[in-house]
């Protein structure tokens, strides 16, 4: 993937940070159709440059039908950060929601996820069902906006940004242009 070339590149330190698209997405979802709904959106061709992109980053990407409400796998996310070995709950999110078109919003369904992973399921749980995360992705949903970020993925340093799924050369150029440090 291009962060991790990025990572492995200069000496940077990369930190997530959530930012709500579709926040208003109801909990059970809805269809892409609905959420698009008036807006001339061509689903086709939607499709074809997001598999694309995904495929440039190889990456898996299904056709979905649906949307889900992500905020609470933001949550768990966020939880899974500070916790050994957390970090690797990312791929499996992006596995259930972009591929399987699972209900991200679904506790069950991230309580399994971030067991699937090693974590514990019973801290995850309660993780979910007390909000303890809430006030930090409240807290990234602010930085992103702060950011003026209207589109994922969003790179930021030194008061600069790129938008979107950048090609990895743009990613390098805008590195040099905020004078990060290459190692190596």
């Amino acid at each position: 993937m291009r962060i991790e070339k990025l990572k492995a590149a200069y000496d940077v330190d990369v930190q997530t940070v959530h930012f709500p698209l579709h926040a208003d997405t109801p909990m059970d979802g809805q269809s892409l159709e609905e959420l698009f709904a008036g807006r001339g959106v061509d689903m086709e061709a939607m499709y074809t440059r997001m598999k694309g992109m995904m495929d440039e980053e190889g990456l898996p990407y299904a056709k979905r039908t649906h949307t889900y409400n992500s905020r609470l796998a933001q949550e768990l996310g966020k939880w899974a950060d500070t916790q050994e070995g957390g970090e690797a709950i990312h791929m499996p999110l992006y596995q259930a929601y972009f591929v399987d078109q699972q209900n991200i919003a679904d506790i069950e369904l991230l309580v399994s996820i971030a067991e699937g992973v090693g974590l514990d399921g019973t801290a995850a749980r309660e993780v979910l069902e007390k909000r303890t995360f809430k006030d930090a992705v409240d807290a990234d949903w602010a930085k992103s906006q702060g950011y003026g970020v209207t589109g994922v993925p969003t790179y930021v340093a030194e008061g600069q940004g790129v938008v979107g799924a950048q090609p990895y050369d743009v990613l390098v150029q805008f590195m040099d242009a905020v004078g990060a440090e290459k190692t190596g």
